[in-house]
This record gives C-alpha cells, structure tokens and sequence, in this order.
C-alpha cells in the first residue's frame, strides 16, 4: 500500500513541485485534481500515541462541511484522547458525488463516482505525503450522506484504509451485485428509528436510498464471512462477523434515530485496529 501512495504522490494531479500554504483545522488543505480544486481540513493530536500516526478521515452528511466537522467538539475530544489525528473530507457541491445520488446527473458529474473517487485517492497521498499519517492506521467514516460516500469507498478503495465504519448510511438503490476492490474490515452503525436513512431507505427526488441489509448481505457473500455472533457493546446490539483471514463484517444497532455518539466510533476504531488501537 505505501509504494501504492508514493506513486500516486508521483504521477497523480497534486501539485508537489513547490510547498504548499500552510493548513489545519482553520484553513483548508487545497488539492488539485485535474484541474478542479477540493479541499479538506486537518487536526493533528497535540499528544500523539506512542504508535505510528493514526487518522479518523471523517465525511460529512447532506450540505454539511470541513469546517462544520472540525467544530465538532466531541469528535476533537475522541481524536485526542485516542492521539490520531482528524480529517475532515468536504464534498464539491452539498453531496457526495456518488452513484444514485439525486444530483448525479447535473452539472458534468459522472454516475460511476469516479470523481469522488479521485478525491478521496488524492486526499490520503496528501495526508500521508504531507503530514506523515500512517496509510495503514487511517479509518474511513461518515455520518448519513457521508455513510454513503463510506460504504462506496469500502467497495472500490478496500485496500486503501484499515477499516470503515459507515454511520446511518449505505448505497444509493440499486446496491451494487460486488465490490472491485479487496475485501476489508467494515462496522455498520445505525439508529433502529431512523427515519431520515430508514434501514430499507426511502425516496428522494428520482432515485431511493439503499437497502442497509441488502448492501450487508452482498458484502458478507463478497468477503466470505462466516455466521454472526451477537454481542451487546454499551448501547450498541451487534451481529459481528469474521472472514478466513480474519477481517470483520459488523452490523451495530442502537434504539434511536439519525444520530450517533463518539462512543460509537470510538468502539469501531478498537474494533477495526484491534487491542491497544491507540
């Protein structure tokens, strides 16, 4: 994975040659890609963990922003108490560019999410490249919409993070047949009386939210795993399964609407990056 990400650093679309303006949790991180600028904020631990440099690379929901989430005093409690640094990813327009979305199809945007794709390649080189995060202990999240964009991440970049943990949120209908990436460790998180991205969906505009038990069945069948076992984590009831090589496909629920609580990612993070974690 690393000679992946150096050569992406490379030959990829982020201008290298000359240093880039500072950047952090105040100002944006700026990425060229291809001739359209995304941007990203970033916080790093004043503390960090003895362990290489963690990253939760967060995404956020419907019209929401970087800036939002870096004002988001939880989610900075978490990231410092488990001494990793904060990302947070922000969208082109008010959503994730991502097939099925209602917007997809205006302005030039292409179905397959090839462009978010591209956003999402270029942001870890950066981060990686630029502020030494480790490519091996960055976790991939997102509430609602930013669920979403998670959950197309884990099917088409699996190799590129250690785990996801999609919040209230999954693919937009039709829920793909398979994934084209490699088989990854992934915790799903949702309200039982969510009513904004019900577990079954609901339409919007011309198209439907996904189907949270069809995209959990498609990738269970995908990676091979085996029978669940359930487990009472705090507030959490989950089906946790395992693979033969040890990945996890977990589905967490919780009585409750479109939310989540830092406990939540806190127990994924344990979860996907084992004992000791921090």
């Amino acid at each position: 994975m690393r000679h992946w990400i150096m050569g992406l650093v490379l030959v990829g679309g982020i201008a290298a040659a000359h240093p880039a303006p500072a950047c952090g949790a105040d100002t944006d991180c700026v990425l060229d890609i291809g001739g359209t600028e995304r941007t990203y904020r970033i916080r790093l631990p004043q503390t960090p963990s003895a362990a290489p440099m963690g990253a939760i690379l967060y995404a956020h929901g419907y019209k929401g922003s970087a800036a939002g989430a870096m004002r988001n005093k939880a989610l900075e409690a978490l990231a410092g108490e488990l001494g990793i640094a904060f990302v947070a990813a922000k969208s082109f327009g008010d959503d994730w560019m991502i097939p099925g979305v209602p917007s997809h199809t205006r302005n030039g945007v292409s179905p397959d999410g090839s462009e978010e794709l591209a956003y999402f390649d270029a942001l870890v080189a950066d981060i990686t490249g630029r502020f030494g995060i480790d490519p091996d202990r960055i976790l991939m999240t997102g509430f609602s919409a930013g669920g979403m964009v998670t959950w197309t991440l884990a099917c088409h970049r699996g190799g590129m993070f250690a785990g996801f943990a999609p919040i209230a949120g999954t693919f937009w209908r039709p829920v793909p047949e398979t994934c084209t990436s490699p088989v990854t460790s992934l915790v799903h998180i949702h309200g039982t009386e969510d009513r904004i991205v019900p577990l079954g969906g609901r339409p919007i505009a011309q198209t439907h939210q996904g189907d949270v038990p069809r995209a959990l069945a498609m990738y269970r069948d995908y990676g091979g795993f085996g029978e669940a076992a359930r487990e009472q984590r705090g507030d959490l009831d989950c089906e946790m399964r395992e693979n033969a090589d040890g990945a996890v496909l977990d589905y967490c629920a919780f009585v409750g609407g479109h939310s989540f609580r830092t406990a939540h990612l806190r127990m994924a993070w344990k979860r996907l990056m084992g004992p000791g974690g921090s």
